[in-house]
């Protein structure tokens, strides 16, 4: 019913740059929240930022002041990562919570795309 395509995931140094981009598609009303999340090997998965229909943003702390996330239109979330760490290695995975045209309300997650810091 809804897919969540990620793009954008690569190899980088430390201190590089990267640009993550998510496009919702499908049988889709509203999206109330989209956001990123990220799960590194051994590791819980965590919110890395989220951005609400209303424009109202958090980041996990690890990441503020480097990290930028961005919604150009309803079904579209971008997030910018500058000054990248190794520690930000992890699979990161777009989030959306969705209203759909038959009246359910839904989460849905995107296939993760990897991001790989490392010099």
């Amino acid at each position: 019913q809804v897919q969540l395509v990620e793009s954008g995931g690569g190899s980088v140094q430390p201190g590089g740059s990267l640009r993550l981009a998510c496009a919702a598609s499908g049988n889709i009303l509203s999206i109330y929240a989209m956001g990123w999340y990220r799960q590194a090997p051994g590791k819980q998965r965590e919110l890395v930022a989220g951005i609400s229909s209303g424009g109202r943003i958090n980041y996990a702390e690890s990441v503020k002041g480097r990290f930028t996330i961005s919604r150009d239109n309803a079904k579209k979330v971008d997030l910018q990562m500058n000054y990248l760490k190794p520690e930000d290695t992890a699979v990161y995975y777009c989030n959306a919570d969705v209203q759909l045209w038959a009246g359910a309300r839904n989460v849905y997650w995107g296939q993760g795309t990897q991001v790989s810091v490392s010099s």
